[in-house]
């Protein structure tokens, strides 16, 4: 079975990363010659997903600009929170609903994606199938270049959790349902609170990347990936 549906969440501030996103959404910075949302269309369509949702809030013009002038075999659609921003969960409920019953990839293009991660998608959509719960694809802390992260989870037999020995990074990949949304009765809400509600129940599973982590939080991280000789 192949997962046909993803979301792109590209409605951030980028706050972290101003003065340069003051003027250009983060999503639309380069590194290595490719926007990272480019990185995070292409790494999906080269699974094989045919409709894709691009959420917009901030310099939202621009991102629809680039969506509408990007080649794509796919549909790309923009879902817009010009009026209201509605945090990550509230987003992505949004966003997918026309996916219907179908699962779907949720992709943050913070993460510096490229194809060495081919792989590890089919991979988490093998695991999502076979134990029919949602996932998220994980990295240890040690391999992450930026080596300021606490850690946000941990992984056990394809299982998270979390305590205060947290090994494991959220890359920005995960598969996710419409139904394990509906719960949340309201707009706006984190998926953080959706994972919280799935590690309660013992239903959150998760996937270890092998992947050098590059994750583009701050400016000075900016700077330090794009300076790196080999990226792709």
């Amino acid at each position: 079975m192949k997962i046909k549906h993803g979301m792109i969440l590209t409605a951030g501030f980028g706050k972290r990363m101003q003065p340069l996103t003051n003027k250009k959404p983060k999503p639309l910075l380069e590194v290595g010659g490719s926007t990272l949302l480019e990185r995070a269309i292409n790494l999906l369509i080269n699974h094989g997903v045919e409709e894709i949702t691009v959420n917009t809030h901030h310099l939202a013009n621009q991102i629809e600009k680039f969506i509408s002038d990007f080649k794509s075999q796919a549909k790309i659609k923009i879902s817009s929170e010009k009026d209201l921003l509605l945090d990550t969960g509230g987003g992505v409920k949004k966003g997918t609903k026309e996916f219907n019953d179908n699962p779907f990839f949720v992709i943050n293009p913070d993460t510096l994606w490229s194809n060495k991660y081919s792989e590890e998608v089919q991979s988490l959509e093998k695991e999502y199938f076979t134990n029919k719960r949602p996932c998220l694809l994980l990295v240890k802390k040690e391999l992450s270049l930026d080596n300021s992260f606490k850690g946000d989870f941990n992984l056990k037999n394809n299982l998270i959790s979390k305590d205060e020995k947290n090994q494991f990074i959220f890359t920005g990949l995960q598969i996710m349902k419409n139904d394990h949304l509906a719960f949340f009765n309201k707009n706006i809400f984190s998926m953080n609170e959706v994972w919280k509600k799935l590690i309660n129940e013992n239903n959150l599973g998760g996937l270890e990347s092998n992947q050098k982590f590059y994750h583009l939080n701050t400016i000075e991280m900016f700077e330090k990936i794009s300076s790196l000789s080999s990226i792709d």
